[in-house]
């Protein structure tokens, strides 16, 4: 407001642009009205945010004859600190004015006055002068000024002037400041003497009851029955108090409280809540914060999560989650990708990019030559990857225990021998339905690769017995091994039972596999707890009497489509205490009697599998289900009933299906 009354004006705009080049100069202003306001709306405060104040307003140290720290206003003191004994006796002086004429006097220098006086006598002539507090620095160096409070209702108008600058003010201060409010306190908390400590520390608050001699009270503290206990709450917790400042319940929502502070405090605690709420899981440890999103999967993070918030997409990039990136079914995910990928993390370990189309040898390669630390591969029908990529993999990633490249039909012989010659510490391997794979790949791939552990082939047709010899003799530690549908015989399935590790052998649909050579490897096979021998017409039932009676850690045995009866069933149950699953779907000759004898005579029967055995009655099955729940029988029916169980549970219901 000064400014605009000001006769320099447009002068003042002109010299603003040389600011920076020299100091700012005296605003020569008709009213000096910037200086006033401030006095009135901040002698009720002694905060350092005041002089920031000061200079939005336009006041100049020369111009202005008040301190910016303490709010005082002393005409002719150019900003000199005075002492007690002054500011006492000013404060007696300022306390006998009764008109805006000798305020005005006593607020400012001569020349001030004489400008004042002649352009804006008349702003001032409506405010009287009992309504002007006394300032800050009376309070804080103990002076008793005979000032009365403003009487309530008549001074609404300036009270809320000076409670909506504070209120604009509490945001900026710390938790430890306690802010000052122009509205009365109530005689509670005058009886208890307020909270002690001005500006520099060394005032006290004090209230007389007696004479009506008072001062605006500060906020007192939430715990305000002792000093002590005021003195040391600097740090309150949000229940106590509003924004961390410590401001009283029971003060704020007393009927003698400021209505404008008591919206303050409202919307400061629903500005506190709004924030938690939306900021509570972020104050978590980052390391908890890690563990929540490892549950995520590779696209849900990088497009969902990651996109949360900067501190999200931080988390997201960390390089735990970027060890082993699965990257399976995602069309999105081409050699581009998998060349950011290398670029930027050089610590991947284990990638799966099965089913993943658009990705050729060249991205894989990329990625081999950038992550040396590469332990797992999988890359399940990528039919459009060639022994480019496994020779790139083998020869920049030596330390590969697992390659999963399943239905490849570019793979050749070339690659098995590059990983044959650079991956010693090789441990598992799939090469099922890789139909170029002859057996000179695997006699050079069980020669360099000692350790595996792992192996299997899946209707492989040019590998045959060479390759079965090979890999019993170069593999020692062979636990899985699995050659269904190779054109394998007994002859080469009989090297087998020097693997004494031997866990889980899979013979499906070896077409010249005889019952002696089957039973021999369970015999020489102690460790042996799971066999796969379904589609084999030639297992019998003595062969399954041998095997119940030698498979003394067999677990599994699968015997789908075999030409058995039911002799096997009461055979296993006879003479098997460790077997627990039993496949003997689509064995036509299976009928009541070999599914009776088995449940009744096996203590170690978890799962029977009676699938399409047309001869097993549903009634007696319904008859089994009740008598020995323990035991799992699959049939049609019983299958069917189980995943209707299952989706109810997960609140499927018939009315709910789509009928159209």
């Amino acid at each position: 407001m000064g400014h605009l009354l000001s006769k320099n004006g447009y002068r003042l705009k002109k010299r603003t642009r040389k600011l920076h080049h020299r100091k700012k100069k005296k605003r020569n202003c008709f009213l000096q009205l910037p200086c006033m306001l401030c006095f009135i709306v901040h002698s009720n405060s002694s905060g350092l945010d005041d002089e920031g104040d000061h200079l939005e307003a336009g006041i100049n140290g020369s111009a202005c004859r008040h301190n910016s720290i303490t709010g005082i206003s002393v005409p002719g003191v150019g900003g000199v600190g005075i002492g007690a004994a002054a500011a006492s006796k000013l404060a007696e002086r300022y306390a006998t004015l009764t008109s805006p004429e000798d305020c005005s006097k006593f607020l400012l220098s001569p020349r001030e006055l004489a400008i004042w006086e002649g352009q804006g006598r008349s702003l001032l002539s409506a405010v009287p002068a009992k309504l002007i507090p006394p300032p800050a620095l009376f309070r804080s160096a103990g002076v008793s000024v005979n000032v009365p409070l403003p009487v309530p209702g008549s001074t609404s108008d300036y009270t809320e002037m000076v409670c909506k600058r504070k209120c604009s003010e509490v945001q900026r201060c710390t938790p430890c400041k306690q802010p000052r409010c122009a509205f009365a306190a109530p005689d509670g908390v005058l009886e208890n003497g307020g909270v002690g400590g001005g500006v520099g520390g060394g005032g006290e608050a004090a209230s007389n009851s007696e004479t009506g001699h008072c001062h605006l009270p500060i906020c007192p503290l939430p715990s305000s029955s002792t000093s002590s206990s005021s003195a040391s709450s600097s740090s309150s917790s949000p229940a106590d108090g509003c924004c961390g400042l410590g401001l009283h319940a029971d003060l704020l929502h007393s009927s003698d409280s400021s209505p404008c502070c008591l919206q303050h405090y409202d919307d400061c605690q629903a500005r506190s809540s709004d924030a938690t709420d939306h900021s509570s899981i972020n104050h978590l440890p980052s390391s908890i914060l890690l563990k929540v999103l490892s549950h995520l999967t590779v696209k849900e993070r990088c497009l969902c999560a990651s996109l949360v918030c900067k501190y999200w997409r931080d988390l997201c990039l960390d390089f735990q989650f970027w060890k082993q990136i699965d990257l399976s079914g995602l069309q999105q995910v081409n050699d581009d990708l998998l060349v950011k990928i290398a670029s930027r993390r050089q610590n991947v370990t284990e990638i799966n990019i099965s089913d993943c189309r658009g990705v050729h040898d060249h991205g894989v390669s990329s990625l081999a030559s950038h992550c040396p630390g590469l332990q797992k591969y999988t890359a399940y029908r990528c039919k459009q990857l060639g022994d480019m990529s496994l020779s790139a993999l083998a020869t920049h990633c030596p330390l590969l225990v697992k390659v999963h490249v399943g239905n490849q039909d570019k793979l050749t012989d070339e690659a098995l021998k590059k990983l044959g010659e650079h991956c010693s510490e090789l441990k598992d391997i799939h090469l099922g339905q890789c139909y170029s794979i002859t057996n000179e790949g695997m006699v050079a791939l069980a020669k360099g690769c000692p350790k595996l552990q792992r192996l299997y082939l899946q209707e492989n047709k040019l590998v045959t017995d060479r390759s079965v010899r090979a890999v019993a003799e170069h593999c020692p530690e062979l636990q899985f091994v699995g050659f269904m549908g190779c054109p394998v015989t007994s002859q080469g399935v009989i090297h087998l039972t020097a693997l004494r590790n031997l866990n889980v052998l899979d013979l499906r649909h070896i077409s010249e596999l005889n019952n002696e050579t089957v039973m021999e490897v369970v015999r020489k096979c102690r460790n042996l707890s799971s066999l796969n021998l379904c589609l084999n017409w030639s297992i019998n039932d003595r062969c399954v009497e041998i095997i119940a009676k030698e498979g003394r850690s067999l677990k599994e045995l699968y015997l789908v489509s075999c030409k058995i009866t039911d002799h096997a069933l009461i055979a296993i149950g006879q003479y098997s205490s460790t077997i627990e699953t039993v496949d003997a779907g689509w064995c036509k000759d299976i009928t009541d009697q070999g599914a009776t004898q088995i449940a009744q005579s096996s203590k170690s029967l978890r799962y029977l599998g009676l699938m399409r055995c047309d001869k097993v009655n549903e009634e007696t099955v319904e008859r089994l289900v009740v008598q020995y729940p323990h035991i799992v029988f699959s049939t049609v029916m019983q299958d069917c009933k189980r995943t209707l169980e299952r989706a109810y549970q997960m609140g499927w219901s018939p009315n709910t299906s789509n009928t159209s």
